[in-house]
């Protein structure tokens, strides 16, 4: 099996996130993008079967059934990046 060769600093970023994504409201998560439409995915069952969303103003949609969070749609997600580490002054 050939190695795919992961760059450094994603690796980095990969690891100063670990803090976000323990936060997240529910276990296990699926994480699907989708390239073309630059849309990110965040799953917490499979499916999913959303009843009901939420819109919130920064783009991201709330998926819920019933009162239950199932899931998490962030639109323009590769225009999100903010760097992790501040500058220094």
């Amino acid at each position: 099996m050939a190695q795919v060769k992961v760059p450094d600093k994603l690796l980095e970023r990969i690891a100063k996130s670990s803090s976000i994504l323990a936060e997240l409201p529910a276990y296990p998560v699926w994480i699907d993008y989708d390239k073309e439409a630059d849309v990110l995915y965040l799953s917490f069952e499979r499916p999913q079967d959303a009843t009901d969303g939420l819109m919130l103003d920064e783009g991201i949609l709330l998926r819920y059934r019933e009162e239950k969070l199932v899931g998490i749609t962030i639109l323009k997600a590769s225009k999100r990046y903010t760097p992790l580490v501040k500058a220094s002054p």
